[in-house]
């Protein structure tokens, strides 16, 4: 255990997320990890630019950031983070999703939304999912920092006379995370926010991992997004992460085995070997 780990105070931080909905590890990366993350983005940058204005018009995003660079594996599995997940979801969680987002100069602020909403299960409730939000650059208020409705977590749906449901009041509730660039934001995603407008010169980048619990639907398809052979040479805890396990008693199971064995050099689909027999 590096030092870092070591001092990390992962019952504090959880605290702070059932108080308030979110905390700051505010030295997630290093200054080399962070070189190492504009290095491994960069080929792929200005590939992908949002095609709605949720995604953002202006923004441009990178999917599938796990399999992008040896880096973005690490991160995934950073222990520090693992260790405040394990206070919130139940052991065997998924990785759901995870990408780069640059908030190029000019770009609106996204609408107002949660990150498990699509889990349409009604509100107040425990959070399905739980996203991190990593600073690449330095988040301000005007370079499009996510911004926050700090207890938000704890409203129930759209309508509940106990929440705001106007929007104008709701975005005078807002928090923007100005943070340093490094910092990691971790959320429940029942929390409300966006990212924000970036009024500077300068574009504002970072990259987001999101988990969620064993028996929910993951946001990307990690089998088909991921060739076998790149997953076979990634750390255990995250092939388990990206889906080759198994959710006692048996959810993940692939004709009855489990789905590690997939992995295996020459392994072939049960149906496909017993038509072959």
């Amino acid at each position: 255990m590096d030092q870092l780990t070591a001092r990390f105070d992962a019952d504090a931080h959880a605290a702070q997320i059932r108080a308030q909905g979110f905390t700051v590890i505010p030295d997630f990366l290093d200054g080399d990890t962070i070189a190492r993350v504009r290095e491994g983005l960069a080929p792929f940058l200005d590939s992908h630019h949002g095609r709605n204005a949720f995604e953002g018009f202006k923004t441009e995003r990178v999917y599938t950031l796990v399999a992008r660079a040896k880096v973005f594996e690490g991160l995934a599995i950073e222990p520090r983070l693992l260790a405040l997940l394990d206070r919130f979801l139940q052991p065997g969680y998924l990785l759901t999703a995870t990408q780069s987002i640059q908030i190029n100069p000019g770009e609106a602020a996204q609408d107002l939304h949660t990150d498990d909403g699509f889990y349409r299960l009604p509100r107040p409730r425990p959070a399905i999912s739980y996203t991190v939000i990593v600073a690449v650059d330095p988040f301000t208020a005007e370079n499009g920092a996510t911004e926050v409705i700090p207890g938000s977590h704890r409203w129930g749906n759209p309508g509940d006379p106990n929440r705001p449901n106007d929007k104008a009041e709701m975005e005078a509730l807002l928090v923007p995370m100005a943070v340093p660039a490094g910092a990691a934001l971790v959320m429940a995603g029942t929390v409300i926010h966006r990212g924000g407008a970036n009024r500077s010169a300068a574009p504002r980048l970072a990259f987001t991992n999101q988990y969620c619990e064993p028996w929910a639907r993951p946001q990307e398809n990690f089998f088909l997004a991921i060739p076998p052979e790149q997953v076979r040479a990634m750390p255990q805890r995250l092939q388990q992460l990206l889906g080759y396990d198994i959710w006692p008693p048996f959810m993940g199971m692939v004709t009855a085995s489990h789905p590690a064995k997939a992995l295996e050099e020459g392994w072939v689909p049960p149906v496909v070997a017993q038509r072959e027999r």
